[in-house]
């Protein structure tokens, strides 16, 4: 199989080719520098102007989600890595994730962003990458701190901020597919995770806490599915923990933003309403369909007014252009900035689109066929060098230079085309 796997990789000339990032992390700064700070309702830059959040969301890199790849059944993390396996072998699998995480964002892809008129960059990152699970490719020595270092540094030369998103937290969040958890936010039933979820955060903080080019931590997304009979005891179960992140990355960062999701897929203020988290704290909400409307959104709207402080739109997408564009119109109205979901996948619906690559369609057929049993398994594999192949030209596809730039849906969001 280790023949199969270095023949497929250099039949593609991809093997070795490529590197995590050229920063060996980021500059140290000076402990009075100026960070973008919580002002009233409004986010505001070191020299006192308003920051109204417009960019995207680097979803799937850190963070594999199914449908990116074309994928239904098969939609989590965890869930994928197995699928992989089970088609080309646990050796070849791990030199995917590697080479993946490698080349689907790379410091081109940070400057095309810069290039729209983008100002910010949310990241959504999975927490084994900062620990010693198996995890895309490694079981030790996980590289999170390298890939938001690459990250920092790209978005630093090119003007751009950054947001740190947990999207999939210890035990779960949310209870399904986008947390890779199984089935049910654990995170909230359980003390270990809840300590490894914080001690994670406290380690960004410490790392980061400098780092001016970080605009803000993003502490769970979309905690708490809306499906589960016992919601209002685990949205209960949620403030306490949200509180506990919040006092555990002020003992070592003062600085920045703190960003709070809301539960039921960030769109229930009510568990919130009335708790104090302290200073320079923000709010971040999500939406998907509906009316492009300010009174679709009303709650939000009165939440962020009650507070007195800062609504963010982390996620928004997957819609016509129109309506896209008249809800940035909305958004930019009522002083919600916003990051698109997502900048990249397979295909469209996004600022730049994977070409499918020759041989995918089978990838995608044993992905949704019966796999239940090892029987299954073997019957409904197809050739293991066909796959390989298939999955590294995914990867050389994936290079921003090598996509599909989708024109309508970068002015959609108010952005420009790059020329």
């Amino acid at each position: 199989m280790k023949k199969l796997l270095f023949a497929a990789a250099a039949a593609l000339g991809l093997l070795g080719a490529c590197t995590a990032g050229d920063s060996a992390g980021p500059d140290a700064t000076d402990s009075g520098k100026e960070f973008v700070r919580v002002e009233g309702s409004f986010m505001l830059t070191p020299d006192g102007d308003t920051l109204f959040i417009r960019g995207t969301n680097l979803g799937n890199w850190l963070n594999p989600e199914g449908y990116m790849f074309g994928f239904s059944r098969t939609n989590s993390a965890r869930m994928i890595n197995d699928m992989f396996c089970e088609l080309v072998g646990e050796e070849f699998t791990a030199d995917f994730w590697k080479q993946f995480k490698d080349n689907y964002i790379t410091r081109n892809d940070i400057e095309f962003i810069a290039a729209t008129g983008a100002n910010t960059i949310r990241l959504p990152f999975h927490y084994k990458l900062f620990t010693d699970e198996d995890y895309m490719g490694l079981t030790s020595g996980q590289d999170g701190f390298d890939r938001i270092d690459s990250v920092v540094t790209w978005c630093r030369d090119n003007g751009l901020y950054l947001i740190l998103d947990m999207h999939d937290a210890p035990g779960g969040q949310t209870g399904d597919n986008i947390d890779d958890s199984y089935a049910y936010p654990w995170l909230l039933r359980s003390e270990n995770h809840q300590r490894k979820f914080c001690g994670i955060w406290h380690d960004i903080a410490e790392r980061y806490a400098g780092e001016p080019t970080i605009l803000a931590y993003e502490l769970i997304n979309e905690p708490v599915a809306h499906f589960f009979p016992d919601k209002d005891e685990l949205n209960a179960a949620l403030v306490p923990l949200l509180q506990r992140a919040v006092d555990t990355i002020r003992t070592v960062d003062p600085n920045h933003i703190i960003l709070i999701g809301a539960p039921q897929w960030n769109s229930n203020f009510e568990p919130l309403s009335g708790h104090d988290f302290g200073e320079n704290i923000a709010y971040t909400c999500h939406r998907y369909g509906g009316p492009a409307t300010a009174e679709a959104i009303a709650s939000y709207i009165a939440f962020r007014d009650s507070t007195g402080l800062p609504m963010y739109m982390g996620e928004i997408g997957h819609n016509t252009d129109q309506w896209q564009n008249d809800f940035v119109r909305v958004m930019e109205d009522n002083n919600i900035g916003y990051t698109f979901w997502p900048y990249k996948k397979l295909e469209n619906s996004c600022m730049m689109g994977i070409r499918r690559p020759e041989g995918w369609d089978s990838i995608v057929a044993f992905a949704e066929g019966p796999r239940g049993s090892f029987a299954e398994v073997r019957e409904n594999r197809p050739s293991p060098v066909a796959a390989m192949n298939a999955m590294l030209r995914f990867i050389e596809n994936s290079r921003a230079e090598n996509c599909m730039m989708q024109n309508s849906y970068i002015e959609s969001m108010n952005l420009t085309i790059p020329q």
